[in-house]
């Protein structure tokens, strides 16, 4: 018995151009190196391009060479929709663990990635290209329409400098209310991050992770001194920085963001 074979599911490609159907997309050497020499494609085959302005548009493959490839724009399958509005604040860490957390940030929907150094950093760079790139690959997979921004190395203070007063940044304290007397600061208790999300009206969020050695003395003053930080914890056991910064979002996703939509 003779069986159909079906044709390859359509690449997904993000594309910061004018998008319309009929149109043309044209990709970069990347690009087209990935169509013809990963994904194994070649002209008439189907490919997805998209990007949160325009939406997304069903394709097919024009052309195709080493260095170029032309998509010729068929159908319009999806319209640009609003998205969490989550920025992530990370202090920098080795490059394994930097690569997840921007991977699965992206996945999980923030719509920025700050790194940043704290007084107790052990990196002291971060290869922003490529975590653009790991979040554009991520975003190409899961099935999002953006790809957030990805900000340049800078110190925390300076991000705190220039903080939006619009915008509530929730402070991952993984010492709790245990040490607050050591280090002094505004009183206040720093709830589970799902209560603490419950009570809070404010649409525009981020969330700040600290280095493996955790924020200074002098960090977690200003934090709690700052009017629009809200301390939150992310239960009884101490994470690694990755591991935060993901169940950090998966929590806020699940009380604020858009885990409950279809």
């Amino acid at each position: 018995m003779s069986t159909l074979k079906q044709p390859p599911s359509p690449v997904r490609l993000y594309l910061d151009a004018p998008l319309s159907e009929g149109g043309e997309a044209a990709l970069d050497e990347a690009q087209a190196h990935y169509l013809k020499n990963v994904m194994r494609r070649g002209a008439g085959d189907a490919v997805c391009v998209f990007n949160a302005r325009d939406g997304e548009f069903e394709g097919a493959i024009e052309a195709l060479s080493k260095k170029s490839a032309v998509i010729r724009l068929q159908k319009k399958i999806r319209a640009p929709e609003p998205e969490p509005d989550l920025w992530l604040i990370f202090a920098a860490v080795k490059r394994g663990a930097v690569d997840m957390i921007a991977e699965k940030a992206t996945e999980l929907g923030v719509a920025a990635l700050m790194p940043v150094t704290t007084e107790r950093t052990n990196a002291a760079r971060v290869n922003e290209a490529r975590l653009a790139a790991i979040a554009r690959e991520a975003a190409e997979q899961c099935g999002r329409l953006s790809v957030p921004r990805v900000d340049p190395l800078a110190p925390l203070a300076k991000v705190l400098d220039a903080w939006p007063q619009d915008r509530r940044l929730i402070f991952c304290d993984e010492a709790g209310d245990d040490r607050q007397a050591e280090w002094g600061g505004r009183q206040g208790r720093a709830a589970p991050m799902l209560e603490a999300l419950g009570e809070d009206a404010q649409t525009k969020w981020a969330i700040l992770i600290g280095p493996e050695g955790g924020f200074s003395p002098a960090e977690r003053l200003r934090l709690r001194e700052s009017d629009f930080v809200t301390p939150m914890t992310l239960g009884p056991r101490i994470l690694r920085a990755d591991t935060a910064a993901i169940s950090a979002i998966a929590l806020w996703q699940a009380a604020r963001g858009d885990f409950r939509r279809r």
